[in-house]
């Protein structure tokens, strides 16, 4: 399979202005996203399952009781791929 092609800086910052809440730090893209409690941030959590597993490509998520941060690079290219910023379309908290 062949690996996927990193973005230019400027494609990324292009495709972050469709993306609310989104934010680039170096080569990842991250967003916070904030519930009620923990069990409405684990609920969320199971959300992610169904469109990560539909791409192939899987966020690394940390839970911290209400608030959950997820953050997505294509480990493999090294950066920020179509990959990454498809998944933060489908992740809607």
């Amino acid at each position: 399979m062949a690996r996927e092609p990193l973005l230019s800086d400027i494609e990324v910052q292009r495709r972050l202005g469709a993306l609310p809440g989104w934010h680039r730090q170096g080569d990842v893209l991250r967003r916070t996203f904030t519930f009620a409690g923990f069990p409405e941030a684990v609920e969320f959590v199971r959300t992610l399952v169904a469109p990560a597993e539909a791409l192939g490509h899987h966020p690394d998520v940390d839970v911290r009781y209400n608030r959950v941060v997820v953050t997505l690079t294509t480990h493999d290219a090294g950066g920020i791929t179509t990959l990454d910023l498809a998944l933060a379309e489908r992740i809607v908290g």
